[in-house]
């Protein structure tokens, strides 16, 4: 009986595997919509469950998603494949990306370069006329600015002789671009924002930048498992307009990546009814997300930490050791700090948990050392002239009377978490963060707040349940 319900765990398990697909994007909006296409069209034409992924922070993350397995497909383009990825240095990227257990599907049909953008009364024309500018002030995507077709060899390539640009968030160049902040901003030449602010692309006069053909990177293992996959993607084509018109509607008007990405799929015959709108709304799962990471990360600290600050207590020179190491822990910056984790945990839940994990180590075991270090030796010296044993006056007496401090520490890594935990939709991890990373790419102030407000919503009520707390262990000790 055992041996059959083993046997039908692992049948079942193994089809469960087999009938799941993750798609995953990058944070900007083309790629997101373009993901949200290949999503819905697996889903018309499959009987495959699909997982998605959407945001991951930048193309070096969601290829190494891919490439780790944690992602089945993305959106990719054949110039970043070439000069962000491979480095320039293959000769065929299809070679080298199959010796790395990656396919790539048949290109969408458009392509999506980049061009420089600037304001129409500029008197600007063509990336040659930015030669010797250093008067004008450059703001590049940070991405864009150290690949290796991006700010670095333009400006050796056009003999430009300008200085170090600004490095600024993609979606927030066009904004400061409009408001003369900056007079010059790297774009994407299918970009739906360009013909709301009314900019000009210079032109590249000398031939620069490569073409980058929209197509799908595919996991080798599921391309050949689910042959249908790559066959019913191949069916998607756009053209350049098309595209234009569809990231209009996404950045613009604002409409949902599902509704746009339905249409488009109808209005092509690749479905055959429209995507069904979300139950439930996107904040409530988002926040549900956000507090099983805090709260989960924030436990993990204090089951690890307060017994280690505990330990470390009787030793002086430990104890400054390890409250030194986890303070350097704090000072990696929160996106670095998950970025280190993706290679050796991939992405999505688990990196994102370790990573606020270690945020949370520091102000706790800080907070226990010091609490225990706190205790009157007298309260110590009578406690054992009563007969108590060491761990007796520690569990009795000791731990009690620092038990405010202790809840001190943990009130603070809680809110630190909370706050630190929206960064965690950059690896995929969802959360509060993946609202406010869709707001910064569509430059929209509503979608940002609509994570931010919940999230700082929760930073106070959790700062004012954890205040109750301790005051209630500082009145009881």
């Amino acid at each position: 009986m055992i041996r059959v319900l083993i046997l039908g765990f692992i049948v079942v398990s193994s089809l469960c595997s087999a009938q799941s697909v993750v798609v995953g994007s990058k944070n900007f909006s083309e790629s997101r919509l373009l993901a949200e296409i290949i999503a819905q069209t697996i889903e018309a034409s499959t009987n495959l469950e699909v997982e998605r992924r959407l945001g991951l922070g930048g193309t070096l993350i969601a290829f190494e998603a891919l490439k780790s397995g944690e992602i089945d497909i993305y959106p990719e383009y054949t110039g970043t494949i070439n000069e962000a990825i491979l480095d320039g240095d293959a000769p065929n990227y299809l070679e080298e990306l199959s010796k790395l257990g990656i396919r790539c599907g048949r290109p969408f049909g458009f392509n999506n370069t980049y061009v420089l953008v600037t304001r129409e009364n500029s008197g600007l024309h063509k990336i040659s006329d930015l030669r010797g500018h250093n008067d004008l002030v450059l703001g590049f995507s940070n991405e864009f600015i150290k690949r290796g077709d991006g700010f670095n060899n333009l400006n050796r390539f056009y003999q430009l002789n300008l200085s170090e640009p600004k490095g600024i968030e993609h979606g927030l160049a066009y904004k400061a671009l409009a408001e003369v902040e900056i007079d010059v901003t790297d774009a994407y030449s299918t970009d739906g924002k360009l013909s709301e602010f009314g900019f000009k692309y210079l032109e590249d006069d000398l031939g620069f930048f490569p073409e980058y053909l929209a197509l799908p990177l595919i996991n080798a293992e599921l391309m050949e498992s689910q042959p249908e996959i790559p066959e019913s993607l191949s069916k998607i084509q756009i053209s350049e307009e098309e595209m234009i018109a569809l990231n209009y509607e996404v950045e613009v008007e604002k409409r949902s990546l599902t509704e746009v990405a339905s249409e488009f799929l109808l209005s092509k015959g690749l479905a055959a009814s429209a995507m069904q709108k979300e139950k439930t709304h996107p904040i409530i799962e988002q926040t549900l997300a956000h507090l099983r990471l805090t709260f989960l990360g924030t436990l993990l600290a204090i089951l690890i930490a307060v017994p280690l600050g505990v330990y470390i207590q009787q030793f002086p020179r430990v104890s400054g050791l390890v409250v030194s190491g986890t303070g350097i822990i704090q000072t990696v910056p929160g996106l670095a700090l998950l970025g280190f984790m993706i290679p050796l945990f991939g992405i999505g839940f688990l990196p994102a948990v370790i990573a606020l994990f270690l945020y949370a180590l520091l102000p706790i075991i800080r907070n226990t050392n010091s609490g225990l270090s706190q205790t009157d030796p007298l309260l110590i010296e009578a406690a054992r002239c009563l007969g108590m044993t060491d761990w007796q006056i520690l569990v009795k007496v000791r731990l009690p009377l620092a038990a405010p401090i202790i809840m001190a520490g943990i009130r603070t890594a809680l809110v630190i978490n909370i706050g630190t935990a929206t960064l965690a939709a950059f690896i995929g991890a969802g959360g509060l963060g993946e609202s406010i990373i869709t707001g910064i790419s569509l430059n929209d102030n509503s979608i940002i707040l609509q994570g931010a407000i919940p999230a700082a919503l929760l930073a106070i009520l959790a700062d004012l349940g954890m205040g109750q707390i301790e005051k209630k262990l500082r009145v009881n000790s």
